[in-house]
């Protein structure tokens, strides 16, 4: 792979994270709720998906799976459900911050977390089928495959972590400036981008 087609690639890809989706909803909601470095767990879930998909495109399993309507649906929607339940929750636990509350809340456990950013990115229906679409404009025919692909990966998920860094940081910063009934609606606001997520996770289809 050569160097113009590694900056043409960075460059499309920051394109397509120019705008927020709901894996960065997700970790603004978790930062401002939680704290940047717990939240890390949230973005190292979606990473890892990202990886699976990834992988799932390159061994040639996304046309499977595109194939599989029914099977697409169910991994769609099932992930709508559970962002949406978790909004809901956050947002009738919101409260006026108390310093014994607020403690107990940075024990959640960040294997839950980690869950949250997983199931969030895995439960997007369009995942493996982009990658396995994106992938091969920057794939040269007259050098092996899998150094390119592995170059392309890597480079994909060190700027998306680098992004939901960003949106972190960004929500930790605002959500540490706030006090008492300010941060119930923090809390609020970030349970309310939680469906927020959802709602534009269920719009999202494989056909566009």
């Amino acid at each position: 792979m050569t160097t113009e087609i590694w900056l043409i690639y960075v460059a499309t890809v920051l394109a397509l994270m120019s705008t927020p989706g709901p894996s960065q909803l997700l970790m603004l909601s978790n930062s401002g709720a939680h704290g940047f470095r717990r939240s890390l767990a949230t973005a190292a879930g979606d990473l890892s998906a990202n990886a699976l998909q990834m992988l799932a495109a390159g061994l040639g399993l996304a046309a499977i799976i595109a194939a599989s309507g029914t099977a697409l649906s169910i991994i769609k929607w099932a992930g709508v459900a559970y962002l949406i339940w978790l909004g809901i929750k956050m947002i009738r636990n919101a409260r006026a911050i108390d310093p014994e509350l607020d403690q107990a809340r940075s024990r959640t456990s960040l294997k839950s977390l980690w869950l949250q950013g997983f199931l969030t990115s895995a439960a997007n229906p369009k995942a493996v089928v982009f990658f396995a679409a994106l992938f091969p404009q920057f794939i040269q025919a007259d050098t092996p495959f899998w150094p390119q692909f592995l170059i392309l990966s890597v480079t994909y998920i060190t700027l998306d972590g680098l992004f939901l860094s960003a949106y972190g940081l960004g929500a930790s910063w605002v959500a540490a400036r706030f006090k008492g009934n300010a941060k119930l609606w923090i809390e609020r606001t970030g349970g309310s981008f939680m469906i927020l997520a959802a709602v534009l996770l269920g719009l999202k289809s494989v056909s566009r």
